[in-house]
């Protein structure tokens, strides 16, 4: 196991690397001028030539790309070009709202979509299972935008029993922190939960057409511990897999998300930089996310040896 661990974060690397050369190249291809919009249209020519040699934007791509490179090997993601701060300090400030914005949508997925894919195994080609495919074909194909709004104009305006936007601290005030957060998470999580259960459903179908079912079955075992015990947690396997797989969804949905919702995260930083080309906050801020995705991913693969004794690395 050791062994293996050590092999897939070395593979992190080369991973880590291709991702901010297509990143570095891709910013560089955005139109518009930077120092526009740090100084603004009425500066002088003089004034962004200065500027340009300054933030190093006159040497070539390549060589701002290694510069970059070696100062995120160091913990250095460089300073906001419209600020001056720290991208370290930047992120470290906005990465909390994010991480229990997905942390939430996560318990959501878990006690939701689970259950719900179980249930309608359990209960297949009946009205249950009719109306949980519906509904999970519904969450599937609305747009998180869509559902945002939805969410915001019956539960935020019409019923008013969430706040419909803003947010609140968790050191601040507890309650009305994860009151803010619910309708995120659940815009967030709905196509989440939705694949979830599907897959739960599908894999449990399949587990149940064992032979070694069949085999708890005519040994006079319960039907709730055949199900729980033995065919769940096979089919489990590929369920993990499906959800880590999702965690990738889960953080682009979170740009349009806090967008919607004015929440202060990574998805709200993220869409801000980039619409004022402040470059080094956009590299910084992907680079983190990526890293989370990748670290999950790798998480979801040491699960699959305590899920499935089978399994051996």
């Amino acid at each position: 196991m050791t062994a293996y661990l050590i092999r897939r974060l070395a593979q992190l690397v080369p991973v880590l690397l291709v991702v901010s050369m297509i990143l570095f190249a891709l910013l560089r291809l955005l139109p518009g001028d930077p120092t526009t919009e740090i100084l603004g249209q009425e500066a002088s020519e003089a004034d962004r030539a200065a500027l340009r040699a300054d933030l190093g934007l006159d040497d070539p791509v390549w060589q701002q790309f290694l510069d970059w490179t070696g100062g995120a090997l160091t913990g250095d993601l460089g300073r906001s070009w419209l600020t001056n701060e720290e991208v370290g300090s930047v992120i470290a400030d906005r990465l909390p709202a994010t991480v229990e914005l997905g942390l939430i949508a996560i318990v959501l997925t878990i006690l939701i979509g689970l259950p719900a894919g179980v249930i309608a195994a359990v209960r297949s080609r009946t009205k249950t299972d009719a109306v949980m495919t519906t509904v999970s074909v519904f969450a599937l194909s609305t747009p998180h935008f869509y559902l945002a709004a939805l969410l915001i104009l019956v539960f935020g305006l019409w019923l008013r029993v969430l706040p419909p936007s803003g947010y609140v601290p968790f050191t601040e005030d507890p309650v009305q922190n994860l009151l803010h957060m619910v309708l995120p998470a659940i815009t967030i999580g709905s196509t989440i939960i939705a694949v979830i259960m599907r897959q739960t459903r599908g894999s449990l179908l399949a587990a149940l057409g064992e032979d070694y079912v069949r085999t708890a079955r005519a040994s006079g075992l319960a039907r709730r511990r055949i199900v729980t015990v033995y065919a769940l947690r096979n089919a489990v396997v590929p369920v993990v897999t499906v959800a880590a797989l999702q965690i990738g969804a889960l953080m682009s949905a979170t740009v349009v998300t806090e967008a919607v919702f004015t929440v202060p995260g990574m998805g709200t930083l993220i869409v801000n930089a980039i619409f004022s080309r402040d470059l080094p906050v956009v590299q910084g801020a992907v680079l983190v996310v990526v890293v989370f995705v990748l670290l999950v991913n790798l998480l979801a693969d040491l699960l699959y040896a305590r899920l499935d004794p089978r399994i051996t690395y």
